[in-house]
């Protein structure tokens, strides 16, 4: 995170002309695949709610079925560690394809400037993640970094990154006191509103890819039209309630969880929970950069749920770590 932050202030001249693109554009769009579109929901709502119009939709439904959507006064943020995913290079060669009147503003985030969607974009941003092998765990949090500066919240890495050196003093001890916390289980729900989702869908993914445990990410309120019934000691429920404007409600449901029976804990700036519920806090953190913290707990239980269930974190049996064909 330290890495991305200085790489980001070193490229001055890139987020120069981002921001120009920015100001005149009719609308902005992130797009992505897997853990680079789970990064997304953080600009997204940060701009949002600053009156930005702005959404998401992965690379596969913008290429097949939206995109007729984008035009040259559209912002195009193409998020990918890679820069070498099946989607996000058939996604360029389309816009490539059409008369320059009718290009968007190309934009990309990737791990390295030397791959198929950096060369495509008009302006390249550099994560300056390093190599990584498994998981999207480092280009994760260094992709989070970016899309902050991108949505025009840059300062709160430095803090982010102390708060999770400072949550990573005994990784073995947690990672093992977070496996006897959720069990033997076999459902877990990760519950996000906002930029927390970031943390939700990401945390989901890595626990599938690791422990290869079918964990569930929501949106906090629709767990309650339909998955609330799932409620009780079959179901562990991680609620990431780092959104100060929506914390009432993920206590509230947090605590009805608690009262059905439900293991929870609940990812919070200050650590607060319902009783009977676990508190974690990540610190005073801004909203934007917070999943990049709040993650971590999902991380060290697909960690040691991998170990106890005879696999090597990070080794993939099935999938790749660069997703070349749809």
């Amino acid at each position: 995170m330290r890495r991305a932050s200085a790489g980001i202030a070193e490229q001055h001249a890139a987020m120069e002309r981002l921001r120009a693109a920015a100001r005149d554009a009719d609308a902005i769009v992130f797009t992505g695949m897997g853990s680079s579109y789970d990064a997304c929901y953080s600009p997204v709502t940060q701009l949002a709610s600053q009156g930005v119009r702005t959404s998401m939709v992965d690379s596969a439904e913008l290429l097949h079925f939206r995109l007729a959507s984008v035009g040259a006064g559209t912002l195009l943020v193409a998020v990918s560690q890679s820069g070498e995913s099946a989607e996000l290079v058939r996604l360029a060669d389309a816009l490539a394809s059409r008369p320059a009147t009718a290009q968007p503003t190309l934009v990309s985030v990737t791990n390295g400037t030397d791959n198929t969607l950096a060369r495509a974009a008009s302006i390249a941003l550099d994560t300056r993640a390093g190599e990584e092998h498994g998981p999207s765990t480092m280009t994760f949090a260094a992709a989070l970094v970016a899309l902050c500066a991108v949505a025009g919240d840059g300062d709160g890495t430095a803090a982010a990154a102390d708060s999770m050196d400072n949550m990573l003093t005994t990784p073995d001890e947690d990672a093992a006191d977070l496996a006897g916390w959720f069990g033997d289980r076999s459902v877990l729900a990760l519950l996000g509103r906002g930029c927390a989702r970031a943390a939700a869908e990401m945390g989901a993914l890595t626990l599938k890819e690791a422990a290869q445990l079918p964990a569930e990410s929501l949106q906090t309120a629709q767990f309650r039209h339909g998955p609330l019934e799932l409620a009780g000691p079959h179901l562990a429920a991680m609620v990431f309630a780092t959104e100060p404007r929506t914390r009432h409600l993920d206590m509230g449901l947090a605590g009805e969880l608690v009262a059905a029976g439900s293991p929870v804990l609940v990812v919070s700036q200050d650590g607060a929970a319902p009783d009977g519920a676990r508190g974690l806090a990540v610190g005073p953190l801004g909203t934007g950069i917070a999943p990049a913290v709040a993650i971590l707990p999902a991380q060290l239980l697909a960690w040691r749920l991998a170990a106890e269930r005879g696999r090597t974190p990070g080794e993939f049996s099935i999938a790749a770590k660069v997703t070349t064909r749809e």
